[in-house]
């Protein structure tokens, strides 16, 4: 695994409480619906560990996408309301495809989905209603699974689209800032381990997806950016074909900053996920 050395700057960090996935004989499973009698929503073990979260404000402008698997991009969008889905599709899905495609350098980028969440303390997250911080580490994406939402999604277009490159990149940004309230943590990809990833199924009524659980390592580096602006957007990959050594897939998990102030208004945030096409 290519870990580069720690920044030569010391960065200021919190410690914080991360959840991640303890030992399991069986695969892990989520449930996006409510599940058969007598079966629960999800079997997943947790195994919750403070870790020290950086603050990545000062090397901001260095990271990358293809190194530590996320990047912080100032970038203020035209729409009005986050909550209007209509408007959502109409204007904020082009502005990130642009706003991708001028990241990566894609020939093609594809918004495939997004979600608004925000914190109510207490409130379940429910998939037909409130969307609630993920407050476990995960992938949205697996080696598997990345392929199949181009098979699902651009059936016809599969074949000679997975001929070339393909990244699943998200998009995040705040809704209202600065955000203050259950910010994001974000994993530095280079110091995670194959190991660590754990493919898990995410149940659908029409469909089974897989994500990936993430196990516990000391090695692991998390980083986090403070006080973010609506007119910031940190993007995140998911998933790479290439395996070069680039990075492939960024863990990420909100988390409860211990300096929030009590009266910090809830984090409202969205994400769009997209796939990205590199065709040349």
């Amino acid at each position: 695994m290519n870990v580069r050395a720690e920044p030569a700057i010391e960065l200021a960090t919190v410690a914080a409480e991360l959840t991640y996935l303890g030992a399991m004989s069986e695969k892990p499973r989520n449930y996006t619906f409510e599940p058969p009698p007598g079966t629960p929503r999800s079997n997943v073990v947790a195994d919750t560990h403070i870790v020290p979260i950086r603050d990545a404000r000062p090397i901001a402008s260095s990271l990358s996408l293809d190194r530590e698997g996320f990047a912080l991009l100032r970038e203020a969008s035209k729409v009005d309301n986050f909550y209007d889905d209509n408007e959502v599709r109409r204007d904020y899905y082009p502005e990130v495809e642009r706003v991708i495609g001028q990241a990566t350098g894609a020939d093609r980028v594809f918004v495939f989905d997004h979600t608004v969440r925000r914190r109510v303390p207490g409130a379940e997250d429910r998939r037909d209603g409130l969307r609630q911080p993920v407050s476990r580490v995960h992938v949205d994406h697996t080696k598997a699974s990345g392929p199949q939402r181009v098979r699902d999604l651009l059936p016809d277009e599969a074949d000679e689209l997975l001929r070339g490159r393909l990244q699943v990149i998200n998009l995040w940004r705040p809704i209202r800032g600065p955000l203050l309230d259950a910010p994001l943590a974000l994993c530095d990809a280079r110091s995670v381990a194959a190991k660590d990833l754990v493919a898990s199924d995410l149940v659908y009524p029409n469909r089974i997806g897989e994500t990936y659980a993430v196990r516990y390592d000391a090695a692991h580096r998390w980083y986090y950016i403070p006080a973010m602006a609506a007119d910031e957007a940190l993007l995140i990959k998911c998933y790479d074909s290439l395996t070069d050594g680039r990075a492939r897939f960024a863990p990420h998990s909100a988390f409860l900053d211990p300096t929030t102030p009590e009266d910090a208004p809830p984090r409202e945030s969205i994400e769009i996920r997209t796939l990205v096409f590199h065709t040349r």
